[in-house]
């Protein structure tokens, strides 16, 4: 029998399908039985006819996935902590839990869906006026057995574990995630939507959990202070709850609620935790003071002994505040003043040869907590999302812009923030809210020049103010979404040379919304956005110029380079509609498009712009277990390139298909045709040319993610017509040396000859070409590299962790030649028609064409690079942490081409470098 909620929620679903056919019709005046049995998908032109479909087959059903049954009667009681509040020491000796109700049906999700767990579960619920207590006891066959690997604080275990989900909001949408592992570990995340597998690691609260074994189970404790916690209202609280069990060493699953594979939803799917009521509405307040001191040193290769402004050694100390207090149960203020950023762990090297930027993940506290209340974009690798990336938090503090000129030059390698406020949460009505701004100093270059021994100071940065604000309201029984948000950015900007590069305002913003049908089994995801920014004329030729725009392109009419303009405007849009359960099939279709003047490199991030993309997917997918698979899928997939003036820049189609196996090793391939095409960005700023038809294959193997020894390996290949290709391979493989040792080496090899690599434009070139010489070469390109770990943990909230990345890069150039005309496929190769080619003893490639001669600098390239940290971390009570780091950056680069092996990665290690030692210790005060 499909619950009352579902049905109501089936009935409007089928009330909006009537409406769209031309039949307005009140949802209760639906007559279910007649309108099920006597309609066709065909009645309803407005809509896709499988989304009709499906919906008219669930509901015919009756029952099933597409009905989204909500878990009735699924309901735990939890009551005030009478006497002495429980000692969290993980033993549930305390008397207060002797009257506590616990609950024990679960059920398995994995290996055998449905089933009666293998061993019993039993978790109770207590609160008081300041946290959240649960205890739990999980059976055990063999104490002895029990997997009790030790790891630091949100780290990977391969441990035994609980896991708490509380849908605080009860919104049915979002939800906070705690578990403890056997060993007493914790981990914590939130979820920012109604899907398990999405979640934001970047949550880190301050909470307790403790752990003990006795003959027969394991036993946990937590306590959750409410102060971590976001919810409304000080009242009577219902929150949605989920508990789940993990036994890695049997694949078990075993779940409070349950969610069958295949089905949508997550949150959406919880119980009801009761009984919190009478919370006192005093308002939370915590202080987090920290003192902090640093020492640089740099090898003797890399002083210099006429350079006056830098003797190798570098020593300095700080202080800072952060903040944070509840406004009410359902927002925070978080403030901080001359807040520490320094990075825990480098960024990884790379070899940029692309005109783009070059993005990275988001590691600071103040920016990753709450995120995304703001829409924040934390993650390099993230996939293109509704909204567009208005804010990457990395913009504030970043590099400086500006650039000094001098004999010597010291200069700061990041931007100091004078201080930042955010306040972050949802109201009672389901209003989220977000809001932040930050004040970043302006930054001066010490420069000295020789010839007249003068020191001047160079402004490289101005004094900045950001400001980001998002709303976003939920409604709906499917817990549909409609947002608001808007960013800007403004410098004072000095007249000179920052205001000839930098803009002095930008404004980029617009709306986007999440429509969920059918129990959020179906979706209508989109976006409307602008942006705007203005300064100086130069400024702004500047972003008409940059790869992202390339306004300056000779052979286009749809947009052109104005000097004259003194502000920007553009656009941005999409729509996307997807199937995401119901049945075997899952189908999405959408369309994008960025304006030619989009820009949203002042706080938000874009590679390039003047794009119109349209894809469609149609996946089918099997999640009942059957021979040697578990579950598996396989999809068909277009991709379409436009841009605003009509030019074809890429079409794509491949098809794709996933497995998990009855071992449960994971695996997947990928195999992608794309025909010829015309690239805009080639020749950075000059005509369009011509690009060769061809192939991509990508594959994957991984073994047991459960498992203690962990294994990946997965490797991507190309080629095309015009004979370039390459190949990419990745591993890595992870063990556990007892229960508290874990080492791991992640290696990368790649070996790739792209045939049509920009080398340089320069002046001299034929009237086709508009004057200039673009000038692309086939490049030979080695690399490898190594990310190695050793993490080992004393204790839940003391652990070791040693870093190392070696790096190793080479190119070697040949096959010069520049490009014939616009469109053009192929080059006009130096050496042959005319023209001569050579390289002198430096490398420098000498090319005559006739009466011209010209010189190319020497390319090629070899990269070495060693990075590395060693990481002792100690929370020396809840939520105060000490922190003591030593890092190294060696990196050395020549003008050779050799091919890197594995010797290249020993050398890195022996390059010269800078050395850091760095002491950080944070005392967290809550304040009542």
């Amino acid at each position: 029998m499909i619950p009352r909620t579902a049905e109501v929620a089936r009935s409007l679903a089928l009330a909006a399908i009537v409406s769209l056919a031309g039949r307005p019709l009140a949802a209760q005046e639906v007559d279910r039985t007649a309108l099920l049995a006597t309609t066709s998908p065909s009645a309803f032109p407005a809509l896709p006819s499988f989304v009709v479909a499906d919906t008219l087959e669930a509901g015919r059903a009756g029952a099933g996935p597409a009905a989204f049954p909500l878990p009735e009667g699924k309901r735990i009681e939890t009551a005030r902590a009478t006497g002495a509040t429980p000692r969290v020491d993980g033993r549930l000796d305390d008397a207060a839990w002797s009257a506590a109700r616990f609950v024990t049906d679960f059920q398995q999700k994995e290996p055998e869906q449905g089933a009666a767990p293998t061993e019993k579960t039993e978790v109770a619920f207590l609160y008081d006026d300041r946290a959240l207590y649960v205890a739990a006891r999980m059976h055990v066959s063999n104490a002895r057995a029990l997997d009790r690997i030790l790891t630091r604080r949100d780290d990977d275990p391969k441990a035994e574990r609980l896991v708490v989900t509380l849908d605080t909001y009860h919104d049915r949408r979002t939800a906070y995630g705690f578990a403890v592992t056997a060993s007493g570990a914790r981990l914590d995340w939130y979820h920012p939507e109604d899907d398990q597998a999405r979640t934001d690691m970047t949550y880190n609260p301050v909470w307790e959990a403790h752990t003990a074994v006795d003959g027969d189970a394991w036993t946990a404790e937590m306590r959750i202070p409410f102060s971590q916690l976001r919810f409304t209202g000080a009242g009577p609280q219902t929150w949605g709850v989920n508990v789940e069990r993990i036994v890695p060493s049997r694949n078990e699953q075993d779940y409070w609620v349950y969610v069958p594979r295949g089905e949508t939803g997550w949150v959406s799917r919880f119980g009801e935790l009761v009984g919190i009521q009478g919370l006192p509405a005093g308002r939370r307040l915590e202080v987090m003071p920290y003192v902090a001191g640093s020492a640089h040193m740099k090898s003797d290769a890399l002083v210099e002994d006429d350079n006056p402004l830098d003797d190798g050694r570098d020593t300095g100390a700080s202080t800072g505040m952060d903040l944070k207090m509840g406004l009410g149960s359902n927002l925070t203020l978080d403030g901080t003043v001359n807040p520490d950023f320094g990075q825990i762990e480098a960024d990884p090297a790379q070899v940029n040869l692309s005109a783009f930027e070059v993005f990275f993940d988001e590691k600071r506290p103040f920016f990753t907590e709450g995120g995304q209340f703001l829409g924040a974009q934390l993650y390099a690798d993230g996939q293109p999302n509704d909204p567009p990336p208005y804010f990457y938090s990395r913009r504030i503090g970043g590099p400086p812009h500006g650039v000094a000129e001098a004999d010597f030059v010291d200069a700061p390698t990041h931007t100091s923030i004078l201080g930042a406020a955010k306040v972050t949460g949802q109201l009672e009505s389901g209003l989220s809210v977000g809001g932040l701004a930050a004040v970043t100093a302006e930054e001066q270059a010490h420069t000295y020049d020789v010839a007249s021994r003068r020191r001047d100071d160079v402004a490289v940065e101005p004094r900045t103010y950001f400001g980001v604000t998002r709303l976003q309201k939920q409604f709906g029984a499917a817990g549909s979404t409609v947002a608001l948000m808007l960013t800007g950015v403004r410098r004072d900007l000095p007249e000179g040379a920052l205001a000839d590069s930098l803009t002095r305002d930008a404004i980029t913003g617009g709306a986007d919304w999440n429509l969920r049908f059918a129990g959020g089994e179906y979706d209508l995801k989109g976006h409307l956005g602008f942006s705007y920014v203005d300064g100086d004329s130069a400024a702004i030729e500047r972003v008409q110029r940059s790869s992202a725009h390339y306004f300056q392109r000779p052979d286009q009419d749809h947009v052109h380079l104005d000097p004259s303009r003194t502000s920007l405007f553009g656009v941005t849009g999409s729509m996307r509609f997807r199937k995401t359960g119901g049945g075997h099939l899952r189908a999405e279709a959408g369309a994008w498009g960025d304006g030619p003047g989009l820009e949203l490199n002042d706080l938000g991030r874009v590679a390039n712009v003047d794009d119109i993309a349209t894809w469609s997917t149609f996946k089918w997918q099997e999640d009942t277990p059957r021979g040697l698979l578990r579950n598996w899928n396989a999809s068909v997939n277009s991709f379409v390139k436009f841009n605003f003036g009509g030019t074809r820049k890429l079409t794509r189609g491949f098809l794709r298909s996933e497995h998990t196996w009855s071992n449960f090793w994971e695996s997947s391939v990928e195999l992608g045709l794309a025909p010829e095409w015309l690239d805009p960005d080639a020749t950075r700023g000059g005509p369009m040319m011509g690009r060769a038809s061809g192939w991509d294959l990508t594959a994957a193997l991984s073994g047991n993610p459960e498992n203690r020894l962990k294994w990946s390996a997965d490797g991507y290949a190309f080629a095309n017509a015009f004979g370039a290709w390459g190949v990419f391979l990745n591993a890595e493989l992870a063990s556990y040396v007892g229960d508290r040792l874990r080492l791991s080496v992640a290696p990368h090899w790649s070996h790739s000859l792209p045939a049509r690599q920009y080398v340089d434009a320069l002046a001299g070139g034929p009237p086709a070409t508009f004057g200039t010489r673009y000038i692309f070469a086939a490049i030979d390109q080695h690399e490898l590299s190594a990310q190695l770990r050793a993490n080992y943990s004393f204790t839940p909230d003391l652990s070791l962790e040693v870093y190392a990345e070696p790096f190793a890069s080479s190119g070697r150039y040949s096959r010069f030649g520049e490009l014939p005309e616009p469109g053009s496929r192929t080059l006009k190769f130096y050496g042959s028609d005319g023209t001569t080619l050579a390289r002198d003893a430096e490398g420098n490639v000498l090319v005559t064409d006739g009466a011209q001669s010209f010189t190319l600098d020497n390319p090629d390239f070899n990269v070495l690079s060693y990075r590395s940290n060693v990481v002792l971390r100690w929370e020396w009570q809840p939520g105060s942490t000490l922190y003591l780091v030593w890092q190294q950056n060696r990196s050395a680069a020549e003008a050779i081409g050799d091919p890197v092996g594995m010797g290249s990665l020993l050398d890195a290690r022996t390059e010269p470098g800078e050395n850091v030692l760095a002491l950080k210790v944070t005392y967290w005060l809550p304040v009542r």
